[in-house]
Formats: C-alpha cells, sequence, structure tokens
C-alpha cells in the first residue's frame, strides 16, 4: 500500500456479553490501520456488514480505484453488499479459500481488541460491551495506540502528517485529543 484509501479489508468478530452474542464488523485503511468504519449488532448479517462499509464511505469518501477485501462470509458476498461496493465503483476482493492469511491485517486488530479490552471484562448488557468497543476503536485505537508499522504512531497522528492542510475527519467525543503513551490493558 502506497496511500490512504487504497486498500480496506473488512472483517466480522464477535464479544460475549451477560444478554448473549454483540457482533462487530469493522473496516480497516491498510495504510494507515486506522478503522474507517464499525457497526455492532446482535445479528451477524449483510445488514450490518452494510452498515460498517457505510460508514467507512462517508468518513473517507474515497477514489474509485479503492479495494475492499474480505473474507468470504455470507455478509460480504451477499447481492446487497456487493451491489453498495458497486454503486461506489469499488472492488470487491475475496480471500482465497483456506487460507487466513489474506485477511492478517484486520485479524491482528481483532486480537488486539481482545487482548487490550475484551478478554479484562465480563460486559454484562450488549450497552456495556457496545460502549467499551466504541471507546476503544475511536478513542484509543485510532488515537492514542501506537503502531510499530507507523513509525510507532497512532493512526490518526499518522494520517494527519501525511498532509498537513488536511486533518483527517474525526467522530466528536468529549475526549481530549492529546497523544499519551498508551497502557497496556484500555
Amino acid at each position: 500500500m502506497q496511500r490512504l484509501d487504497q486498500v480496506w479489508a473488512t472483517d466480522a468478530t464477535c464479544v460475549l456479553t451477560g444478554q448473549g452474542w454483540l457482533y462487530l464488523v469493522v473496516v480497516l485503511d491498510l495504510f494507515s490501520r486506522r478503522v474507517v468504519g464499525w457497526a455492532m449488532s446482535q445479528l451477524l448479517d449483510t445488514p450490518l456488514a452494510i452498515a460498517a462499509l457505510r460508514m467507512a464511505l462517508s468518513q473517507r469518501r474515497p477514489a474509485k480505484s479503492l479495494i475492499v477485501h474480505s473474507d468470504r462470509g455470507s455478509q460480504f458476498a451477499s447481492a446487497a453488499y456487493r451491489q453498495l461496493l458497486t454503486q461506489h465503483d469499488l472492488t470487491a476482493s475475496m480471500a482465497r479459500k483456506g487460507n487466513c492469511y489474506d485477511n492478517a491485517f484486520i485479524e491482528s486488530f481483532f486480537s488486539s481488541l481482545k487482548y487490550e479490552l475484551v478478554y479484562h471484562h465480563r460486559f454484562a448488557t450488549l450497552s456495556e460491551a457496545r460502549t467499551a468497543i466504541f471507546n476503544y476503536i475511536e478513542t484509543f485505537y485510532n488515537r492514542t495506540r501506537f503502531h510499530s508499522s507507523l513509525d510507532y504512531q497512532s493512526p490518526t497522528n499518522f494520517e494527519s502528517q501525511l498532509n498537513p492542510t488536511t486533518k483527517p475527519k474525526l467522530p466528536s467525543t468529549n475526549c481530549p485529543r492529546k497523544q499519551r503513551k498508551p497502557s497496556p490493558h484500555f
């Protein structure tokens, strides 16, 4: 990858709560490692995958040369999902059958999410898990967490240095945007 919005990867994972499973679909920019879209639901289905992709599209407004890579999950292979890709002139890419390494970037993100957040909490409710995951993605992972592949910068900081006149679009939160050393446990 040589620029932002050249290749995105997307996949789904699940988090157990006291009220059942919460599914999370994430869209990751492979150049900056930034989560550019995400959605959560009690159902792992096509609308969930579409919601995550729509969030990414609205935040980034990518060029038509963007490749969106996923595994072979039914939600990503569905007609509705593929139609959304076509409407935005995006190129679909799917993992080879039986090859888990094709989606290594997104699997690495999910591993970080689970080791830094999920495995340290027992979520009593779906709402509690949603809030914690939102805070992890938008406050910690995108803005604070350092990545060795980005010369030990956060994805947001890395992107802001690519073109100092263009600031990345950040979701509004009440959290300070100061860069600080991340703690090993979120």
